[in-house]
């Protein structure tokens, strides 16, 4: 995916605006998919030769991006991937209940059949990469699930909020989309499920379903994210 963005961007005589939207796809790509570490420094002179850019244009990419939560900007320091510390993983796991749960109850209410349509081909491409096994894209797929059902709500309030939590769930999710037993298999396989459930239940209009579909969905990543902040220790036998 990162190739394809930078052969979008060398592209001869190609305009410097599509170059600045190949660096953004690029970027976000690396981000989500931690190619990108929470904190690392970006070389805005490097990504501006790698894309064919000037300073400015690359620049005015990293403010928007700022201003959507994946890059943080400090005066006089380089621009750097958005953080992941105890208060943002803290605040993350206190709103990601209420802002999947609303989003979702209002896509049931609103959605029309083109978007639902658009939500299931989009569960097929999650479906794939789960059966195929390959991690970054169940992250990105799982990404665009959650923000289709977020443009299905139509409602300009929520949707700014879900984009920025949806930035720290698919860096957390390479934890859950990594299965390293059988428990979590089991449980990779139910979120899978429960995809197609929050489907029906939009589909169905039924809104309380949907809602707490989502809910029980967030919880049961909840678990193995959780082991990103906590992992477990490494074990030293002690002699005496």
């Amino acid at each position: 995916m990162k190739a394809k963005a930078v052969d979008i961007g060398r592209e001869e005589g190609a305009p410097s605006q599509d170059r600045k939207t190949a660096l953004g796809q690029a970027l976000r790509h690396r981000i989500l998919s931690m190619e990108l570490a929470p904190g690392a420094s970006l070389d805005e002179v490097a990504l501006a030769e790698e894309f064919g850019l000037s300073r400015p244009p690359v620049r005015e990419l990293m403010r928007q991006m700022a201003a959507e939560g994946y890059i943080e900007l400090e005066a006089n320091r380089a621009a750097r991937v958005a953080s992941m510390n105890y208060d943002s993983l803290r605040n993350y796991f206190l709103a990601a209940p209420l802002i999947y749960v609303a989003t979702t109850k209002l896509a049931a209410m609103h959605a029309n059949q083109p978007e639902i349509d658009g939500l299931k081909r989009i569960q097929e491409r999650f479906r794939a990469t789960v059966e195929g096994n390959v991690v970054d894209e169940r992250v990105l797929q799982n990404d665009q699930f959650h923000y289709a059902i977020g443009k299905m709500a139509h409602n300009p309030y929520l949707l700014p909020s879900l984009c920025r939590l949806l930035i720290d769930h698919a860096r957390l999710g390479k934890t859950f989309y990594q299965p390293r037993d059988e428990r979590m298999e089991a449980e990779l396989s139910e979120a899978v499920q429960q995809h197609e459930d929050i489907i029906d239940a939009i589909q169905r209009r039924d809104a309380e379903a949907a809602g707490e579909i989502v809910r029980a969905h967030v919880y049961l990543a909840r678990r193995n994210m959780a082991s990103y902040v906590a992992p477990e220790g490494v074990a030293v036998p002690i002699e005496f």
